[in-house]
């Protein structure tokens, strides 16, 4: 029965050796593999990881040749028995450092002198392993040999130096993961404070880990000593190995710890987001070193199994490794059929072309359920904001909510975005943090790019799990809303079009009847009479009163011919204004104000940087045109609904500057937007202009406080039209 459970244990402890192994293993390359700059810290965390497999390696080894006990062990066992020694003495030292330099307090008085003084005990007790020689032999430990070891004070030296050395080691980790520096990566700081827990368990861990491993050995060095460790080798066997299981079950939890942290907030690889594919491998590795820890242990445990040929245990080892990796070429084929699936709702055809071509007014294009499903579906994010900014803002709209938010975002003042935009100025930014109360709840913020520059924020809210977001997510989140966006001011440029088209069809379609009517009936008809009366005047022989009479008529009907004629010309469209090609942009603007609008306004102040003119002037015909028509249309607009039937004074301020573009400004002192109580236009001419603009790659925004202003800005970049 003994026999069995001494099996059982030494099958536990080569299985977890071999999970240890392939975690530390693993980890070490990840680091180094994925860092995205390789310094020091990232050579020592991963060369440290890497060092830990390779003493789980050497622990391996030396667990497995256990029975050799019984036939005499090989000296490659008391090889690794040496050698494992070596990482167990510097791991402490080794893992204060590693925190150390993540918490970035290395240069912090503390431990400035803290870290040579550990290193000190530590390097005592190296030398003390390698000359003194403290330890005994793998054999005198397994057949109770009596040894003499290095001794202070009646004491073995290993035994003073480890504890203390250990101890102080991980205690000065503590203190550096719980007090550490500000970082200079990006979103370092929120990657500290979620990785902490994680890495102070480890610490923990490490720490029972070290305090078990001093006793186990102050145990065995004074029972060997006095020679108490008992007669039978079974017996010590099994102390051993109770001892030896202990240990890799804490390390194993340690390195579990170690790995979430790294693999969820990338603490060692620089990166500014996790990864969640990552975080999944990471999961897979441990499933892979549990199976096949668990399986090569029975290979290496089981006295039927050992006495077989080495080529069929390699031959087992290369089933399970081709095993393994087909399951996991399978998990990663699910992964990406997840993937795209949770994409389906953004690649789909939203059917923009049947939509314009309906008979009926186009509908807008709506954006809201594809963000709600990047919400919940992809992202898990319990609130998210879609909001255009720049040239695209005035064609998408007001933002649009998805999810439950803490605070709504109509409370959110249009400042707030302005402010977060001037803080995205390079398209490498992925990402920045932000007051979830002064965001309505969202706690991140994406920007979103065009070829144009800057086109809108994607505002995120905490996810549900309380997780961080991954690389990926604010990848797929960014790409999306960029998206989303340009389909929105796509399809609404479109519907614009789409409309004015129809409506200029509409207007053509009367244009053309009304005038063939009052051809038909108007005009035609009173020619025709003119042409009968001028014949019979022509045979008359009357008196010269009766001639003059007829032609007194004749010139009535001709003027109101005349008339008629004008007033189907004046219904036409108006074509191109010639003024613009002859005095310039701003020359044909103050005319039409000066001349146009005079009595509108009680008064008008310029403001014209002598550079915008001049630029204004290089402006293509049919660019000046539009951005005429719409400056035109504005102070129209003021004219007519500045005052609000009132007699109030009125006064209309324009300024034109140049900033890499031509920047009109048109200012009133009127009642304002949407506050009027007369009767206002539908706003769809600025809406028209708006989308004119935007074709020939301008704007036209508004902004309006009752009682006090309208301010219409219009800009036209010199990119436009170059």
């Amino acid at each position: 029965m003994s026999y069995q459970i001494y099996l059982a244990l030494t099958w536990l402890v080569n299985a977890l050796s071999f999970f240890n192994m392939i975690a530390f293993l693993w980890l070490g390359l990840t680091v180094l593999l994925n860092a995205e700059r390789r310094r020091w810290g990232t050579w020592l965390a991963g060369g440290g990881l890497i060092a830990g497999g390779l003493f789980f390696a050497g622990h391996t080894a030396v667990v497995s040749h256990a029975f050799d006990t019984f036939n005499g062990f090989g000296a490659d066992t008391e090889f690794w028995w040496r050698v494992s020694w070596l990482p167990v003495v510097g791991a402490p030292y080794l893992w204060y450092l590693m925190t150390a330099w993540y918490g970035g307090v290395l240069v912090q008085g503390r431990h400035r002198l803290w870290l040579p003084l550990a290193g000190l005990l530590g390097l005592a007790a190296l030398v003390s392993l390698v000359v003194a020689n403290p330890l005994p032999s793998y054999g005198e430990v397994l057949n109770r040999s009596p040894i003499s070891v290095f001794q202070f004070a009646g004491l073995p030296v290993v035994v003073l130096i480890y504890p203390v050395y250990s101890t102080l080691c991980i205690l000065l980790a503590l203190t550096a993961l719980r007090h550490p520096a500000a970082s200079e990566r990006f979103m370092g700081d929120e990657a500290r404070r979620r990785a902490r827990p994680w890495l102070i368990a480890a610490s923990l861990v490490l720490l029972l880990v070290t305090l078990t491993l001093g006793a186990a050995v102050a145990v065995f060095l004074s029972r060997l000593q006095s020679r108490l460790l008992g007669t039978h080798l079974v017996r010590t066997l099994f102390v051993l190995v109770g001892f030896d299981l202990l240990l890799v079950v804490l390390v194993a939890a340690a390195i579990v710890l170690i790995g979430r942290a790294i693999v969820s907030y990338e603490i060692f690889t620089g990166k500014a987001l996790p990864r969640g594919g990552l975080f999944r491998y990471w999961r897979r590795s441990l499933v892979l070193a549990a199976g096949y820890g668990a399986l090569m242990g029975l290979s290496v445990t089981l006295p039927g199994i050992r006495d077989v040929d080495p080529i069929y245990r390699l031959l087992l080892a290369t089933l399970l490794m081709t095993l393994f990796y087909a399951l996991l070429g399978w998990r990663s084929y699910v992964d990406r059929e997840r993937s795209m699936d949770a994409l389906r709702p953004f690649v789909a055809s939203q059917r923009l072309y049947e939509r314009m071509l309906r008979p009926a007014a186009p509908p807008e294009v709506d954006i809201a359920a594809p963000l709600r499903v990047l919400c919940a579906e992809v992202l898990d994010a319990q609130a998210a904001y879609l909001a255009a900014l720049g040239p695209l803002a005035p064609l998408v709209g007001p933002p649009v909510l998805a999810g439950q938010p803490r605070a709504e975002l109509g409370a959110l003042p249009e400042e707030a975005l302005q402010a977060l935009a001037a803080r995205f100025d390079t398209p490498q930014m992925m990402c920045a943090p932000l007051d979830a109360v002064a965001y309505g709840g969202a706690v991140w913020g994406v920007p979103l790019w065009s070829e144009r520059g800057l086109i809108g924020v994607l505002l995120l809210g905490e996810k549900r799990d309380g997780g961080l977001y991954t690389q990926e997510e604010i990848e797929i989140a960014r790409a999306t809303g960029e998206r989303l966006i340009d389909t929105r001011a796509s399809a609404e440029m479109a519907r614009r079009l789409m409309a004015l088209q129809r409506q200029r069809l509409a207007e053509s379609q009367v244009l053309d009847r009304r005038t063939r009517r009052v051809l038909h009936d108007d005009v035609l008809p009173q020619l025709h009479t003119a042409i009968l009366q001028m014949a019979n005047c022509r045979l008359d022989d009357g008196p010269a009163d009766h001639a003059q009479a007829t032609i007194d008529q004749l010139q009535t009907q001709l003027a109101e011919v005349h008339r008629a004629i004008s007033n189907l010309l004046h219904a036409m469209p108006p074509t191109a204004a010639p003024e613009v090609a002859r005095l310039g942009l701003v020359g044909a603007l103050r005319q039409a104000i000066d001349g146009e609008f005079a009595s509108a306004f009680d008064g008008v102040s310029w403001q014209v940087a002598p550079e915008a003119e001049l630029q204004a002037r290089q402006v293509p015909a049919l660019a000046a045109e539009v951005f005429f028509y719409a400056a035109r249309e504005v102070v129209r607009n003021a004219a007519r609904y500045g005052r609000d039937g009132d007699a109030r004074p009125l006064h209309l301020a324009v300024t034109v500057a140049w900033h890499n573009g031509i920047e009109l400004a048109i200012e009133d002192d009127g009642v304002g937007m949407g506050t009027a109580t007369s009767r206002q236009g539908s706003g769809h001419g600025l809406g028209l202009h708006s989308t004119l603009m935007a074709v020939v790659g301008g704007t036209l925004t508004t902004e309006s406080k009752p009682g006090a202003y309208t301010r219409v800005s219009l800009i036209l970049p010199q990119a436009a039209w170059n």
